[in-house]
């Protein structure tokens, strides 16, 4: 049977608490995320994620992204330097591999869906 979830309110669902980011470059910056599907082998998985302003490093060795951006803005730098801004209605795919740092200037919500 196909499965027909529909995802409702995604720019305003309440993801719960925001914890302290991982992988900041400075301290106070916090994220929040809800996971709305995942794969019956966890290898895909989809959701909604926001984080506060602030810098942080991001890894994509084990599994590709695919983003779409809901509000905020955000600059993403890649490892090579090239740098891409990103605001609402933007939509980015980070391939398996990817290396490179988010600079979150103003209060980011993203849609993603994760494959690894």
């Amino acid at each position: 049977m196909i499965d027909l979830s529909v995802f409702s309110e995604l720019a305003g669902m309440d993801l719960g608490a925001m914890a302290d980011k991982p992988t900041a470059l400075q301290p106070g910056q916090t994220e929040a995320s809800t996971n709305l599907w995942a794969s019956p082998d966890g290898r895909l998985n989809i959701g909604v994620w926001e984080c506060t302003p602030g810098r942080f490093t991001a890894d994509r060795a084990d599994n590709a992204e695919f983003c779409y951006i809901l509000a905020g803005k955000a600059v993403m730098t890649q490892n090579d330097g090239t740098k891409r801004e990103l605001v609402p209605g933007d939509a980015l795919m980070l391939p398996q591999g990817w290396k490179g740092e988010w600079e979150i200037a103003e209060h980011v919500r993203k849609i993603y869906v994760i494959y690894g």
